[in-house]
């Protein structure tokens, strides 16, 4: 049997005065996402416990069949697995995102989609000047034991190495809160609090600092574009341990994203994964190598998953023309090409839902049913023709908790 995934990220969102009364899902045009849902059945699944944050860190763990109660120690040490980085049992791993705040505001929690290698820079700089250099800005023993690590664009880490004499300031209590839910909001009251949180806090204080004149902003402030201000640290946590897809169901899996997160919870997964040439985690995304890619690996792999980041971040943008245009390409170049390969392979079935709703009004990610779609051998029907957050919450078709879904996807 094969298996494709699709992970519209975020794509589930509530009906929109600028489209009609209309869900970015209904506003699209979606003949394959259909098509799928008329062959098979539609429903709704939680991936988004009320207890935890309702952030794509939790909600593709649960997607995939992990129950975070069990599984989740924070978003970082994912994306930390995505780089290859081992944390060790005193380690820590803190997401640090370069971002733009003005007179408190965060104006925008990707520094204006800053370059990957104008982020390496400046973190090059932060790691010299604040932990490396003979008078470290911070007591020597901890800096000595910290690094700033660049990932894609924004998106970087801050690692702590610990011993059994040094443990992690980090626990499980402290608590941060995530840029892209600030999105035009004060900052004053979202700053990191509980263990460890003077010294984020003093860290991001003095990035600012070394920031400010760093050459990149002088030439970015010239050019129009947003300054990196300082650093945002947030979503700390120590090593997970997750059991493997193969460990679990006995099937060998692939991962297509753009995004270290996916790259994260795949590695942990026992995934490799396929890097797309052009594969932006945003929406100038290649859809079309995306869904060629995935087309191609399913000879080789039993599962596979392909997660698209454009419809989150336009919702992040509050951009629902971009969101629908962001599906329309998704279902055009991947949803479409996988469809036609899973009914050409024979006993396979295809699974299409976004991990949790992120709204377009709001900006931000939420808690909440989403959406999804499943087709293929051993699928009963059950009469949707159209999917969308409507219609999938009128079939009674319901998983939750959400991480009980991929066992009836696969298993089922």
């Amino acid at each position: 049997m094969k298996y494709v995934i699709i992970i519209p990220d975020g794509c589930a969102d509530e009906p929109l005065e600028s489209l009609g009364g209309k869900t970015p899902l209904q506003a699209a045009k979606l003949p394959n996402m259909d098509a799928i849902a008329a062959a098979g059945a539609v429903g709704v699944t939680d991936n988004t416990p009320v207890d935890f944050p309702a952030g794509s860190e939790v909600a593709n763990l649960c997607l995939l069949g992990y129950d975070p109660n069990r599984f989740f120690t924070g978003r970082a040490p994912l994306e930390a697995a995505a780089t290859g980085i081992q944390l060790g049992p005193h380690d820590c791993a803190v997401r640090c995102n370069l971002v733009t705040v003005e007179d408190q505001i965060m104006v925008d929690f990707t520094a204006d989609h800053i370059s990957t290698d104008d982020s390496t820079a400046m973190l090059a700089e932060l790691n010299a000047k604040l932990l490396r250099s003979d008078q470290p800005a911070f007591d020597p023993q901890v800096a000595a034991r910290l690094e700033f690590v660049p990932g894609v664009s924004y998106r970087n880490l801050l690692i702590y190495r610990g011993d059994a004499e040094h443990p992690s300031p980090f626990t499980p209590a402290t608590r941060s809160s995530a840029p892209h839910d600030l999105t035009d909001l004060s900052i004053a009251n979202d700053f990191p609090r509980g263990p460890g949180s003077d010294l984020l806090v003093a860290l991001m204080s003095a990035s600012a600092e070394v920031l400010a004149g760093h050459p990149i902003n002088v030439a970015r402030r010239q050019s129009g574009k947003k300054t990196a201000t300082n650093v945002w640290l947030w979503g700390s946590g120590g090593a997970p341990g997750l059991p493997t897809f193969e460990e679990r169901y006995g099937l060998t899996g692939v991962m297509i994203t753009a995004v270290d997160l996916l790259r994260g919870i795949g590695a942990l997964a026992g995934w490799p994964r396929i890097e797309v040439e052009g594969a932006t985690g945003y929406l100038d995304t290649n859809y079309a190598g995306k869904g060629a890619a995935g087309v191609e690996a399913l000879d080789q792999y039993d599962i596979v998953c392909v997660h698209i980041e454009a419809p989150d971040e336009a919702s992040h943008e509050g951009r629902a023309d971009a969101k629908v245009a962001a599906l329309e390409q998704i279902d055009r170049h991947i949803v479409g090409p996988l469809w036609n390969a899973v009914q050409q392979h024979g006993d396979a079935r295809i699974l299409v839902l976004p991990d949790h709703p992120t709204f377009c009004r709001t900006k931000k990610h939420t808690h909440g049913p989403v959406p999804l779609t499943i087709a293929g051998t051993g699928i009963q029907t059950n009469d949707a023709t159209t999917y969308d957050e409507i219609v999938a919450a009128q079939t009674g078709l319901v998983f939750d908790p959400g991480w009980t879904m991929m066992d009836a996807f696969i298993s089922g």
